[in-house]
């Protein structure tokens, strides 16, 4: 549960950097900065993150489930 606690939290960090970011300028000034790369990258990073927390929630669920067919 800490987990997921995490990426939450940590998601709704970046969403709120994202979305100040995007209002401070229009989008050919945060290109010319490099930011916005920077933007994508860590969107990229967040759903990767989530992507991969699924999966091993997933395997875990799937185990779980397992040892419960074996033993009922």
């Amino acid at each position: 549960m800490k987990a997921a606690n995490w990426i939450l939290t940590a998601f709704l960090v970046f969403s709120c950097l994202t979305t100040g970011a995007a209002q401070t300028g229009s989008t050919d000034f945060m290109r010319s900065m490099g930011k916005m790369y920077v933007v994508v990258a860590v969107i990229v990073a967040v759903f990767i993150g989530l992507i991969l927390f699924l999966v091993v929630l997933d395997r875990r669920l799937t185990k779980i489930e397992n040892q419960i067919n074996d033993h009922g």
